[in-house]
């Protein structure tokens, strides 16, 4: 489904009365092209959505766990999945919790157990709660080395990165594995830690055009994030941005970021059975 980022001008323009800083100088007509994403066929039948999350790395499982409670805030009931020894500190104690959103730390040593307890969770999810049921499953990025393993839960992608050369390079060589693995992957792309569209705009131009350069892969733009001080405020105060800041700019981008990643997913129930086959083109 064609998306148009330029929706998510409205947090940067100001309110009526405010002043208008340097911030918030792009044109809207010409960034509206510019994140333009590209359209993506094929959706995964599960509702499963992996992200590369390391163990310490609390900034991305802010962003997962805030992600997991606005979209299932726009009713689609979302579990997290994470391995019980690597599940952040950040987050909050396993079970359901009052916004809806659910956390389910499984045992798993490596992507093939993660990956399996993965899918136990979607089929259960699916048949019990609600067929726009999502799971957002949390990979250690070293367990990627044997992608093959995680085939099945593989088929979406989220991979957050900030304009940083270093992290758009390690997005970039993320992607390229990935894809090398599976030609059928959607993998998406968030850009956070910019106060600008035009800069998540750059940001998603260098790494989108390299890998349809080098790799003929197209990647989706699945938005921005803004506004990194209330989300180190949501950190401290172990509350979901959505719930301690509604009226944000991290909260609304969150909501958009939720949106566009939803409307992406539409979960089969009659593919959720047990011994489905990976993806049609995975090699190796």
């Amino acid at each position: 489904m064609t998306r148009d980022l330029g929706d998510v001008l409205h947090y940067f323009i100001p309110e009526a009365g405010e002043p208008q800083g340097p911030e918030c100088d792009a044109d809207p007509s010409e960034l509206r092209e510019r994140m333009r994403p590209s359209p993506q066929g094929g959706v995964g039948p599960l509702g499963v959505i992996a992200v590369p999350l390391g163990h310490r790395d609390v900034l991305r499982a802010t962003f997962v766990w805030n992600l997991a409670v606005e979209m299932t805030g726009q009713g689609a009931p979302t579990t997290v999945v994470v391995a019980s020894r690597m599940a952040p500190p950040v987050w909050p104690e396993p079970g359901r919790t009052a916004m809806g959103a659910e956390l389910v730390p499984v045992l798993a040593d490596n992507l093939g157990d993660l990956s399996r307890a993965a899918l136990d969770v979607a089929v259960s999810r699916a048949a019990d709660d609600d067929p726009g049921a999502q799971v957002v499953v949390c990979i250690p990025p070293a367990w990627l080395r044997k992608a093959a393993d995680g085939a099945a839960i593989l088929r979406r992608v989220l991979l957050f990165t900030s304009p940083e050369p270093t992290e758009l390079i390690e997005t970039y060589a993320l992607a390229k594995h990935l894809w090398g693995m599976s030609r059928e992957t959607v993998l998406g792309v968030t850009v956070y830690g910019v106060q600008r569209v035009e800069t998540a705009a750059r940001a998603f131009e260098r790494i989108a055009a390299t890998a349809e350069k080098h790799l003929g892969c197209e990647l989706t733009s699945y938005g921005l994030l803004v506004d990194e001080l209330q989300i180190y405020r949501a950190i401290v105060e172990r509350r979901p941005i959505g719930v301690a800041h509604p009226q944000s700019r991290a909260a609304r981008s969150l909501r958009d970021v939720a949106r566009l990643v939803l409307d992406d997913v539409t979960p089969e129930v009659d593919d959720l059975a047990p011994g489905f086959g990976p993806p049609a083109g995975l090699s190796g």
